[in-house]
C-alpha cells in the first residue's frame, strides 16, 4: 500500500513538472516584470529581448533538472550557459547583490507557479518537494555567480594592465603631448585638466605606499592610480573640484591611507603635470629624514631642498655660519644660535623672550650679537633665508 502511494505521489509530482515545461513562456514573462523592479535592472543597459531569451532558457533547464529529479541542473551543458550568464551580466555591469536577487526569483517564480497550478490535495507533497527545488535553483545560482565573480576578477586584470600601460606611457616623457594626456585620461577616467596630488617613496615607505594604493582601491569613492618604476613607488588621484557655486578653493590634503607614510608629495594641474610632480616628490622623497613620520611637501622641505643643491654647486652654510661663532665662548654660542632659532619660529621677540624665559631686551642683545659675528640681520628676510637653509 505504501508502495502505491509513493508511486502515486512520483506521478503527480511529475505531472506538475510537465505543466511547468509547458509554461516556460508565461515563468520568463514574469520574471522580466519583477526583475525590472531590481532598480540596477531598471537602469542597465541589458536589452529586454534578451532578458527574456535568458530567463526562457533559465527556466527550461531549471524544469528539466526538477523532471529529472537531480539536484545538478542540466549536467555539462548547464555548468556552460551559467558560466556563460554569470560572465554575460559582469561584462553588462549588473552588480554582484543585483545579480543574485534576479537568479533567486527563479526560486520564488518556480514555487508560485506550482502553488498555482497544484490542488489543495498537493499539499503534503508539495511540502516534501520544496527542498528539492530549492537545491536546484541554488546551484544554478552559487554556478552563475562563480562565473560571475571570475570574469569581474578577469576584467579588473585587463583594466589594470591597459591602465598600467597608459601610465606608463604618460610618465616616459618629461612633457606629455595634449594628444597622449587625452588618451590617458579616457582609460582611467578622469578628466585630463584636473589637479592631482601624487606621493612618492622607495624602499619600505614603497611597500607602504603599495599596500595602502591596494586597499584604498577596493574604495568605489577612491581612485588612486599605482606607478612603480625602480624602487620608487608613485601613488597619484585627482582631487575633487568644488561644487558648483562654492567661491571657496578646494583645499589639497593627502588620503588619510597615506598619513602615517614617510613620502613626498607633490601637486600637478592636470595630467600632463604630473610627470614633473613625480619628480618633485621623488626629490622630497629623498630628502626625507628619520623623524618625519608622515607626507613632506615642498612647503615644509624647500630649506632642505635648497640646502642640498648648493651643497651640490659646493656651498656649505654651515660651514659659513660655524666658522663665524667660533670667538664665541663658554656657553654664548649655545646662546646665541638658541635665540636666533626660536626667533626663526614666530619672528617675534615677545614670543621668543617667552619661550626662553627671559627679558626681551636680553634676545634682543643675543640677536645683535649674533648679526655681529655672521652678518645676518634676522629681520631681513634676504638673509633670514641663509640661515633657514643652513640649519635646515
Amino acid at each position: 500500500m505504501h508502495n502505491n502511494e509513493d508511486v502515486a505521489v512520483s506521478r503527480r509530482w511529475s505531472e506538475l513538472v510537465e505543466l511547468l515545461h509547458d509554461r516556460v513562456d508565461t515563468l520568463a514573462g514574469k520574471f522580466i516584470t519583477q526583475v525590472r523592479e531590481i532598480p540596477e535592472y531598471r537602469e542597465s543597459a541589458v536589452d529586454t529581448d534578451e532578458i527574456m531569451l535568458t530567463a526562457r532558457e533559465t527556466f527550461h533547464r531549471l524544469v528539466n533538472a526538477l523532471r529529472s529529479g537531480g539536484s545538478r541542473p542540466g549536467g555539462e551543458l548547464d555548468g556552460e550557459f551559467s558560466a556563460a550568464l554569470g560572465a554575460k551580466r559582469a561584462r553588462s555591469g549588473i552588480p554582484a547583490e543585483a545579480l543574485i536577487s534576479a537568479v533567486r526569483l527563479d526560486f520564488t517564480i518556480l514555487w508560485a507557479e506550482l502553488l498555482a497550478i497544484a490542488d489543495p490535495a498537493d499539499a503534503p507533497m508539495l511540502t516534501s518537494r520544496v527542498d528539492q527545488v530549492w537545491r536546484v535553483v541554488d546551484e544554478f545560482a552559487a554556478r552563475t555567480n562563480a562565473s560571475y565573480l571570475n570574469e569581474r576578477v578577469r576584467m579588473a586584470q585587463e583594466e589594470s594592465s591597459i591602465q598600467n600601460e597608459f601610465i606608463a606611457r604618460l610618465f616616459s616623457v618629461v612633457n606629455p603631448s595634449a594628444e597622449t594626456a587625452a588618451q590617458v585620461a579616457d582609460a582611467l577616467g578622469v578628466s585630463v585638466d584636473a589637479r592631482f596630488g601624487l606621493v612618492a617613496a622607495s624602499g619600505s615607505a614603497a611597500a607602504l605606499l603599495r599596500t595602502a594604493q591596494g586597499k584604498a582601491a577596493t574604495r568605489r569613492n577612491q581612485r588612486l592610480f599605482l606607478r612603480e618604476s625602480g624602487d620608487m613607488a608613485y601613488v597619484f588621484w585627482p582631487v575633487p573640484a568644488s561644487r558648483a557655486g562654492d567661491d571657496k578653493a578646494v583645499i589639497f590634503t593627502v588620503p588619510q591611507v597615506f598619513a602615517d607614510i614617510p613620502c613626498g608629495v607633490a601637486e600637478a594641474n592636470g595630467l600632463r603635470g604630473l610627470p614633473k610632480a613625480a619628480r618633485t616628490a621623488s626629490s622630497l622623497a629623498a630628502l626625507l629624514q628619520p623623524a618625519d613620520t608622515g607626507p613632506l611637501s615642498a612647503n615644509q622641505a624647500w630649506p632642505r631642498l635648497a640646502k642640498r643643491q648648493l651643497a651640490e654647486a659646493g656651498l656649505d652654510l654651515v660651514e659659513e655660519i660655524d666658522a663665524a661663532l667660533e670667538p664665541c665662548r663658554g656657553a654664548e654660542r649655545e646662546r646665541l644660535t638658541e635665540a636666533a632659532r626660536h626667533f626663526l619660529q614666530s619672528g617675534s621677540v615677545a614670543l621668543t623672550a617667552e619661550g626662553l624665559f627671559c627679558h626681551r631686551n636680553t634676545v634682543l642683545n643675543r640677536l645683535n650679537r649674533f648679526q655681529e659675528l655672521t652678518g645676518i640681520d634676522l629681520t631681513v628676510p634676504n638673509q633670514v633665508a641663509r640661515l633657514v637653509v643652513a640649519w635646515a
